[in-house]
């Protein structure tokens, strides 16, 4: 908390969009003195230097926490605060309970509460240079996997209308061969006339033949096709489905050329060994993990916000006699999808996770409950080895949990020596 919010005398806030902003300035008792728009161009920054010049560096609201406009009002050291959506909306209301909604009003609510409560909020707390590039890359990196998500599952659905064997043949359409097989046999005419010797050498070329396997794809092939589409349809679908392949091979080649990078951002990183010793993690979900909480430790001063903000720790309602908790969904949602995918994998390698998660779904809960159980768990010891700058050792946290009496410990002296990871 800041305890000389008082002593600011001005209180700033900007309400973005694509083409131009608008910015109120208030004083510290909450007098407009400074009320302007501005175009999103070179001039029109410049503009907004010249105006807020007698301001100084004040601190400045904003509707979020990232962007071109943040970026251009972090590289003029302004200090910022990020405000959520929803309370920008309410702050709004308070000021115009008639329901009136504008830019300018928008601004002004969030200068004016920029003044009042200010001073409990957070500052939006810059990363050092490598940590912010390897941020954005792997954000973008998601886009791009999401991307690659949506057009595999136009290509399933178009071989659903005129090539079910391609799709009974193949379990997951997100592998390269399975673009390559449809690009090589497009048609189920095509595939039946290429005959036994083909189909081996494509099975062979792709690295795919196995013994448990070949045979039945062998075997389906050479049945071939019962149920066939109309010619029109094949004609129209075909052409769809070797365009979505190619599309998908080009798409996945800059996907590779982004985790090239990644990987090496990543290993040239100070928290390398940090995030790359966690159990599960490796190298898709270190990066993405150190990105997300950056290396400003000041940012967490405890582990419970670094939880809250990966969303699983739970929100509680309470009125009255009722007590209840609920999913928290105001969070960092990449950090929460990377901390979800991490501990699932960790208790694939990790035996004391896998017992942790064993326990709260014996206790009733559902797998993501379970997991979110078992990442609040994770988060506690990631946050002290992120502060302490220290790489994770297996031997230290089971030693902790035999100190501490953990009940996770006196069920690892049941368990098997390895027990297969279950939903």
């Amino acid at each position: 908390m800041n305890t000389h919010w008082t002593e600011q005398p001005y209180f700033a806030a900007l309400d973005w969009a694509k083409e131009h902003h608008d910015v109120i300035v208030v004083d510290r008792v909450g007098t407009i003195v400074a009320d302007f728009q501005f175009e999103h161009t070179f001039e029109g920054w410049e503009r907004f230097d010249q105006q807020m010049q007698p301001f100084a560096k004040c601190p400045l609201a904003i509707e979020t926490s990232c962007g071109m406009v943040v970026d251009q009002l972090l590289q003029r050291h302004y200090p910022l605060y990020p405000v959520n959506p929803m309370a920008a909306k309410r702050y709004r209301e308070r000021k115009v309970p008639s329901g009136t909604k504008t830019d300018r009003h928008d601004a002004w609510g969030l200068a004016d509460a920029l003044r009042t409560d200010g001073h409990a909020w957070l500052a939006l707390h810059t990363q050092d240079e490598p940590t912010a590039a390897l941020r954005l890359i792997c954000r973008d990196e998601i886009v791009l996997i999401e991307q690659r998500t949506a057009l595999v599952n136009q290509l399933q659905m178009a071989l659903r209308e005129y090539y079910p064997i391609a799709l009974e043949s193949f379990e997951d359409w997100t592998k390269p061969f399975t673009w390559a097989f449809v690009r090589a046999f497009p048609t189920a005419a095509a595939l039946k006339q290429a005959g036994k010797r083909r189909w081996e050498k494509f099975l062979h070329v792709h690295k795919l033949w196995r013994s448990d396997t070949a045979a039945h794809r062998l075997g389906l092939w050479a049945r071939g096709q019962q149920l066939n589409a109309s010619p029109p349809v094949v004609t129209a679908k075909s052409l769809l489905a070797v365009s979505l392949a190619a599309v998908l091979e080009s798409l996945q080649r800059q996907i590779d050329e982004y985790r090239r990078q990644i990987n090496e951002a990543f290993a040239k990183h100070p928290d390398h060994d940090i995030f790359g010793s966690l159990p599960g993690a490796r190298e898709k979900l270190a990066p993405r993990l150190l990105s997300e909480i950056g290396t400003a430790r000041q940012v967490f001063p405890d582990a419970q916000s670094l939880m809250c903000l990966a969303g699983v720790s739970p929100v509680s309602y309470q009125s009255g006699q009722i007590r209840k908790a609920y999913i928290r969904w105001a969070c960092n949602r990449v950090l929460r999808c990377t901390v979800h995918l991490w501990v699932d994998e960790s208790r694939k390698t990790c035996q004391w996770a896998q017992v942790y998660y064993r326990a709260k779904r014996d206790a009733g809960h559902s797998h993501a409950s379970a997991l979110r159980c078992l990442g609040k768990r994770w988060l506690k010891v990631l946050w002290r080895l992120w502060q302490e700058c220290t790489p994770y050792e297996e031997s230290k946290h089971l030693q902790s949990l035999q100190e501490h009496g953990s009940f996770v410990w006196q069920r690892l002296q049941t368990a098997p020596a390895r027990s297969a990871p279950s939903l």
